[in-house]
């Protein structure tokens, strides 16, 4: 069993035994997510740790979604039990890259990519510059963020 799930499920048990219904559906929710992603395709599997923090990125980023709908639309009460849901999700992720680290991971990306064409890349090797930078990020930041990064690099 991944490492990462073996904490989630002892975790669970703790906010259980300690009554923490916040934390009790958060890590539900996120324990099933896990279990559907394991099963889903064509054969059971079990996921290795980067694949279960895969699958909270992708919950944690669902729940900043749902509080900014909720907040739009006037229930604050719903956005702020979706942001306590993130926050919860957050403690198991790695930490995200600050700007600069992201902006020099992005500019690297550029560079390697300009070695390879023998000129710097514009716009238009935008696929190829995120190919290489999604590489160096691992994950360490939203893809929209990695995104940004490049294109100010590319126009700039």
């Amino acid at each position: 069993m991944a490492e990462l799930k073996a904490r989630l499920q002892a975790d669970l048990a703790e906010a259980i035994k300690g009554r923490d219904q916040t934390v009790v559906d958060t890590l539900r929710m996120a324990l099933a997510a896990v279990t559907t992603e394991e099963v889903a395709g064509k054969q059971a599997r079990e996921l290795s740790d980067d694949e279960v923090v895969k699958v909270l990125r992708r919950e944690a980023k669902k729940r900043r979604e749902a509080a900014e709908a909720f907040a739009g639309a006037g229930r604050q009460e719903l956005a702020d039990k979706e942001r306590a849901e993130g926050e919860i999700l957050d403690r198991y992720l790695p930490a995200q890259l600050d700007d600069a680290q992201l902006t020099e991971l992005a500019r690297q990306a550029v560079d390697e990519v300009a070695a390879q064409l023998g000129e710097r890349p514009g716009p238009r090797q935008m696929g190829q510059v995120m190919r290489v930078a999604n590489a160096k990020v691992a994950g360490g930041a939203e893809g929209s963020r990695v995104a940004a990064a490049v294109r100010a690099l590319l126009q700039g």
